[in-house]
C-alpha cells in the first residue's frame, strides 16, 4: 500500500504539472487584447485678476567733487526721503535698499588718451513695498519732494493668485471637454470615461512695470498729483486630457 500511495503522488504532480504547462502555452498564444480608442485633447484658460500690490524703487543721485561729498550729500537727501515715507505710513519693513553705488566722473582730453576725474555721482536706491494701491502716488510725490530724483521702476502685482489660478483651470478643462465633443460626435461615438487629465505649467502675471521717470522740474516747484491706475493682469492655465471613446453603434 506504501508503494502504491507514492505513485499516486508522483502521477498527481506530473499531472498538475502538464495542466500548468498547457495553460500556459495556450495563453501565450491568445493575441493581446486590442488596444481602448482614445481621445487626446488640451485646453487652455485665462482668468483676469486686479493687482493689490505694488513695489517702486526710488533712487537719489547726488554729484560733488569729492567722493566724500558725494556720499554725504546722498545720505542726508535719502535719509530724507525715508522720513517722508515713514510719515505716510510706511513701516521698516516695508522698505529696503536694493542699490547703492559712488563712482568718479572721468573727463578725456582731446586725443582720448589723458583722463582725470571731474566728480563724483553716488546713487541709492530704495524698495518700497506697497499694500495699499491708494498709497502708490502719494509715495512718489512724497519721495520726489525730499530729494528723490529717479523713480526706477514702479510695478503692480496681485498677493495672492489662488482663486483666479483655479478658475483658469477649470476654463481649461472645460475647453479641452468640449474639444473632445467634438472630435468623438465627428467620429461617429461619445466620449467615454477619463483616463488621465494633466496640467502644463499655469503662467502667473508678470508683474507689470508701469513707469521709469525722472524727476524734472526745480527742487521745491509745486507739481501735479501723481496718477495711477493700474490694469487687470491675466493668469493663463494649460491641461492635456485623454478620455476613452465610446464608438456609435
Amino acid at each position: 500500500m506504501l508503494v502504491h500511495s507514492r505513485s499516486f503522488a508522483v502521477a498527481a504532480l506530473a499531472l498538475v504539472a502538464t495542466s500548468a504547462l498547457s495553460a500556459g502555452t495556450l495563453d501565450a498564444q491568445q493575441p493581446a487584447p486590442p488596444p481602448i480608442p482614445q481621445i487626446v485633447t488640451s485646453g487652455q484658460g485665462e482668468s483676469k485678476i486686479a493687482p493689490d500690490r505694488a513695489r517702486i524703487e526710488i533712487s537719489v543721485q547726488t554729484r560733488a567733487l569729492t567722493a566724500a561729498a558725494a556720499g554725504s550729500e546722498n545720505a542726508r537727501k535719502q535719509q530724507a526721503v525715508l522720513d517722508a515715507l515713514k510719515k505716510l505710513g510706511f513701516a521698516s519693513d516695508q522698505l529696503s535698499t536694493v542699490n547703492y553705488s559712488l563712482y568718479p566722473e572721468m573727463q578725456y582730453d582731446k586725443e582720448g588718451r589723458t583722463a582725470r576725474v571731474v566728480g563724483y555721482t553716488a546713487m541709492n536706491t530704495v524698495r518700497v513695498e506697497v499694500r495699499d494701491l491708494t498709497l502708490v502716488g502719494k509715495a512718489i510725490d512724497a519721495s520726489l519732494s525730499a530729494g528723490a530724483n529717479v523713480i526706477s521702476s514702479l510695478t503692480f502685482y496681485a498677493s495672492n493668485t489662488d482663486e483666479a489660478r483655479r478658475a483658469a483651470l477649470a476654463l481649461a478643462v472645460s475647453r479641452a471637454r468640449a474639444d473632445a465633443d467634438a472630435v468623438a460626435k465627428a467620429a461617429g461615438g461619445s466620449v467615454g470615461q477619463l483616463l488621465e487629465i494633466s496640467t502644463g505649467e499655469v503662467r502667473l502675471p508678470i508683474p507689470m512695470n508701469k513707469v521709469m521717470m525722472s524727476r524734472a522740474g526745480v527742487a521745491g516747484q509745486a507739481a501735479d498729483a501723481t496718477p495711477i491706475d493700474p490694469a487687470e493682469q491675466t493668469i493663463s492655465a494649460y491641461v492635456t486630457a485623454r478620455w476613452a471613446f465610446a464608438g456609435g453603434r
